[in-house]
């Protein structure tokens, strides 16, 4: 059985911290440099649910679907994981969130920054549900 109480975690965490993204704009208060601090905690918590899932969805596929000869990269994993029904949208949606992790990797600031920013509430949904599939469970 397959623990997934760090994925949970993590989704959780950017679910969280893309609300607190989403209230800054309603909040005078806050500076260009607090708001700016808050995209990048987005996308670093983007980052690291990104990963989570797609190392989560590689042992799924191991031990769930007993697929024998998994890659470990995240790309050939996602398109496995379309094959094997595990993705809410089609694949080409999922190597878009692949190709904004890996634009984000070093750079937080401009085009990819707020490509990413543009993209994260897709993703938060889709692994939601992916997680609900995997795990079995609803989320809360």
């Amino acid at each position: 059985m397959i623990d997934y109480a760090k994925l949970k975690k993590s989704l959780q965490h950017l679910e969280w911290q893309w609300a607190n993204h989403e209230r800054a704009r309603y909040r005078p208060e806050l500076t260009d440099l607090d708001r700016e601090g808050i995209a990048e905690s987005v996308i670093q918590r983007f980052e690291t649910c990104y990963d989570t899932l797609w190392k989560e969805i590689k042992r799924y596929l191991i031990e769930e679907n007993g697929l024998a000869d998994v890659p470990n990269s995240p790309k050939p994993i996602l398109k496995l994981a379309g094959q094997n029904d595990l993705l809410p949208s089609p694949v080409e949606q999922w190597l878009l969130y692949a190709d904004a992790r890996t634009n984000t990797t070093h750079d937080y600031s401009g085009d990819k920054a707020a490509a990413t920013l543009l993209i994260v509430r897709d993703f938060i949904d889709d692994a939601i549900g992916v997680y609900q599939t995997m795990s079995g469970s609803p989320w809360e």
